[in-house]
């Protein structure tokens, strides 16, 4: 987490701008995954259709997908999903999705889903993806989950109808789920302006001890569109915020390095599901690899539920596999064992170490000692003296 500013990125990572026709996006994803030589999970979801996080105004609402992927993503098993599993899968814990809105009908969501006025509806369908990276249950036949299946999911408008986000929108979302209860606020907008009220939104939800996680930058550009210096609230004094990585565990070759992330997960052609039936969708962008953090922070809030927003943060990041930034990892950020004690670990005992002895009775000792051997030199010398004394009548020697 910062207090600062950080410096300035540069998201320009892709070519394509955020509403794009979905076979261009998914063969450009084909391409990648087929350079950098993907695993067969990843390969399996090329032919996916690839969800939208703005909709322009001829475009109609998100379809049923018909296709499904049934084998395992490849985030999860980068994640170490398995080995996290069994130690929690976010019982008890509730995530805001601060977003386009979350399907109440969705399947893999079903019964775990509150919606706050509208949001139970998602016209684009990022909204109900990004869920579904936190908390969806896997199919029958296997398949997408979230890194936390059993948290539920508080639905919070945070974009218009079709997507398009305002400052105002997002920081009046982010109160809201704070104060609705939300442990985990998941905010899927990097806007570009809003400091103050983002700023101010973030830290009342700190006040209600909700950690906030929120993309780095936006998913993508419009083309040609300059970066701003920084983006928000990703910029904003105790957010965790989120870059993302592929398959390959890289980014494009010809992607500048952007510091300042807390954490990187998975974000790069990454499955979930979509607002109608059963069918996945694919996508990209530091939005979903956010998701995925905050499904990690749902794990370790279920399985640590005494520990405040910000101890969370800090198992999660210091937890992280050391890059940089550094790479979350859900199993270290619940079994880790921390160093120090920023009151997350006890204190050891003081210890007590006992008044020296009273001077008194030593010093007496001392000056009885120094007496005593004052008096045996001086028999000493007469026994030397006296003799001789004698021998010349107490005469002075020569005279």
């Amino acid at each position: 987490m910062r207090a600062m500013p950080r410096a300035r990125v540069d998201p320009r990572r892709r070519p394509w701008a955020p509403v794009v026709a979905a076979p261009l996006l998914t063969t450009t994803i084909a391409t990648a995954l087929a350079v950098v030589g993907a695993a067969p999970a990843a390969a399996d979801s090329v032919g996916l259709p690839v969800v939208r996080s703005v909709l322009a105004e001829d475009d109609t609402c998100a379809s049923v997908s018909s296709e499904r992927a049934t084998a395992e993503p490849w985030a999860l098993g980068a994640l170490g999903a398995a080995r996290a599993r069994p130690l929690s899968q976010g019982e008890g814990t509730t995530v805001a999705v601060v977003d386009t809105g979350v399907a109440e009908a969705a399947p893999a969501l079903s019964g775990r889903v509150t919606a706050l006025g509208p949001a139970g509806e998602d016209c684009v369908g990022h909204g109900t993806f990004a869920a579904g990276l936190i908390a969806a249950t896997p199919g029958d036949d296997g398949g997408p989950s979230g890194l936390a299946p059993q948290a539920r999911i508080l639905a919070v408008r945070g974009t218009g109808e079709r997507g398009g986000s305002t400052v105002g929108q997002v920081a009046d979302a982010i109160r809201l789920a704070a104060d609705e209860g939300a442990g985990v606020i998941y905010v899927a907008a990097a806007l570009d302006s809003g400091k103050a009220q983002l700023t101010a939104a973030v830290a009342y939800a700190s006040g209600k001890d909700a950690l906030v996680v929120a993309p780095l930058a936006p998913d993508a550009l419009e083309r040609n569109a300059e970066p701003a210096p920084w983006y928000w609230p990703a910029a904003a004094p105790g957010v965790l915020a989120v870059t993302d990585y592929g398959p390959d565990g890289g980014r494009p070759a010809d992607a500048p390095l952007v510091g300042g992330a807390d954490l990187a997960a998975p974000g790069d052609a990454v499955v979930s599901i979509g607002p109608k039936g059963p069918g996945h969708f694919i996508g990209s962008g530091a939005s979903f690899a956010a998701a995925h953090v905050a499904g990690a922070a749902a794990l370790v809030r279920a399985r640590y539920p005494e520990l405040k927003a910000a101890e969370v943060s800090r198992r999660l990041t210091e937890a992280a596999y050391p890059a940089a930034p550094p790479r979350l990892d859900p199993y270290g950020a619940l079994t880790a064992v921390l160093t120090d004690a920023r009151g997350t670990e006890p204190r050891p005992e003081r210890a007590v170490v006992p008044d020296p002895p009273a001077t008194q009775p030593r010093t007496r000792a001392l000056v009885v000692a120094g007496v005593g051997a004052g008096l045996v030199l001086l028999v000493a010398a007469g026994a030397v003296v006296i003799p001789r004394g004698r021998a010349r009548n107490w005469r002075p020697a020569g005279s």
